[in-house]
């Protein structure tokens, strides 16, 4: 069986003649776009009573729908109660004010006055209304009228997730950093004098109290450990990519790249264990590794958004000192590959839960994007950026190997052609602008990136029966081809 044309009556006064025809066109393209209406022109006959046909719309159970058309003279003979108009606006006044809903009725404007105020009877002064009255947005507004009839709005209110343990468990750790976060965020967009040590300040405060998300080893399972802290963590990483938002934006410099350059070497060394821990399990920092890896993810992130491009390269590019690693016999500076760490407590976890997951870290990383205000494409292109550009390291430096594993790709299914960035790069003038990222001068310099994986000397982001085509993610073949 059909479905039933949902039924809209139309409210309107005989104005002028080119106001009935605006009206009829309206009803007319109503019709033609699934609506059943009932209008006087074509349903009101001879020896019909005015009255009942009036009071049909809110009578008749399958009129579920009124819009009021509400030109100059029709606010002014609602207000005035005046012929047809006046009649109909008792009715009306009074539905509206008896129903709670309100979702009977709405003013459609096909004009306003001369000061563009609409025209609107008493009754319906605080209430929303649909502006047919402009060419320019008559299109967008029209199918907002027709979601209104057919109960199809364009933003419906997403279900309720799971409320954040971070607010409900009453031990989640503090950084301490909101009063200086908002100083720093003010400074850097306003360009106060104070702007680079309000900068550090917050940095440092971060970097240091960050050791207040260490997990301690007591009875319960240690994953769960590890995904509780990192869902703490959701706060501090909302203000520090809010903040890396600022300084794309407002800061765009050498200094703020040292600044955060020198922020991202303090939080790295979270990764190892401190000098005290002599007993200890490799995972027991995987919170610590998630954090400073979705960290680095976002700022790459945002500066590719923004196209700050050398900021990029200058946390590519610049290696990180890590103190511990002279006590380990170790190179105290390391690439920013660094940040990249298989997480072997989630693995753990898709084990003992049973899971079935490609990788628990893929999902968090997806799942938290978001409440970030990122698209996660953003994020996918900003890790498939440090595949490539730890892939090039690689074969730059003897003895490297790959380190950068970009799971975040096994999502790369959605992604449809290149990422953006490299699809942008398909001009010469933008590909000139990116390459420092890359740190290369030209195209040329990509060619045994490209002979690499084609004899699979370099490994290729794969998962069970999914594999990455990095040729086609980040076009290749149209790379810096045109002007």
């Amino acid at each position: 069986m059909a479905d039933v044309a949902p039924k809209l009556f139309i409210s309107y006064s005989w104005s002028s003649p080119n106001h009935e025809a605006w009206v009829l066109t309206l009803a007319a393209e109503l019709r033609a776009n699934g609506i059943d209406v009932v209008l006087d022109k074509w349903d009101l006959k001879e020896g019909h009573d005015v009255n009942a046909f009036m009071e049909k719309m809110v009578t008749d159970p399958l009129i579920r729908k009124v819009a009021l058309i509400c030109d100059r003279v029709y606010a002014e003979k609602a207000d005035g109660r005046s012929g047809g108009v006046g009649v109909e606006t008792q009715i009306i006044s009074a539905e509206v004010y008896a129903r709670q809903d309100q979702t009977k009725f709405v003013a459609v404007l096909p004009e306003r006055d001369e000061r563009g105020k609409p025209f609107l009877p008493i009754y319906y002064k605080s209430r929303i209304f649909i502006d047919l009255s402009s060419p320019d947005s008559y299109g967008a507004n029209f199918e907002q009228l027709l979601r209104w009839v057919c109960d199809k709005p364009l933003h419906v209110k997403p279900p309720i997730g799971k409320y954040p343990a971070y607010l409900t468990e009453q031990s989640s750790p503090s950084l301490e950093t909101t009063s200086m976060f908002r100083r720093a965020v003010e400074a850097v967009r306003q360009s106060r004098s104070y702007c680079g040590g309000a900068l550090n300040d917050y940095f440092d405060t971060f970097a240091r109290n960050l050791e207040r998300f260490r997990i301690s080893k007591d009875e319960g399972e240690f994953d769960d450990k590890v995904v509780n802290s990192i869902d703490a963590f959701l706060p501090y990483r909302a203000e520090a990519i809010e903040l890396f938002l600022a300084l794309a934006k407002y800061r765009n410099n050498q200094e703020t790249w040292e600044s955060l350059h020198r922020f991202f070497e303090n939080i790295l060394a979270y990764r190892n264990r401190p000098e005290s821990v002599t007993s200890y399990q490799d995972w027991d920092w995987d919170n610590f590794r998630f954090i400073i890896n979705e960290l680095l993810l976002y700022a790459i992130a945002v500066l590719l958004r923004s196209e700050c491009y050398l900021g990029a390269a200058h946390l590519l590019r610049q290696h990180y000192y890590i103190a511990d690693n002279v006590r380990y016999g170790l190179d105290a500076m390391v690439p920013f590959s660094m940040f990249s760490d298989r997480l072997t407590s989630l693995m753990h976890r898709n084990d003992r839960l049973k899971l079935h997951r490609v990788s628990i870290h893929a999902d968090l990383l997806e799942q938290r994007s978001k409440a970030s205000g990122l698209p996660f494409q953003q994020v996918m292109q900003a890790d498939f950026l440090l595949f490539i550009r730890d892939c090039l390291d690689c074969l730059r430096i003897a003895g490297r190997g790959q380190h950068w594993w970009p799971v975040t790709l096994i999502y790369s299914g959605r992604q449809y052609g290149p990422f953006e960035m490299f699809a942008r790069c398909q001009s010469k003038q933008y590909f000139d602008k990116v390459k420092s990222v890359l740190d290369i001068t030209k195209k040329e310099d990509m060619l045994p990136l490209v002979g690499a994986f084609r004899a699979q000397k370099l490994r290729s982001p794969s998962w069970d029966f999914h594999s990455v085509n990095s040729f086609e993610l980040m076009a290749f073949d149209k790379m810096a081809s045109l002007p």
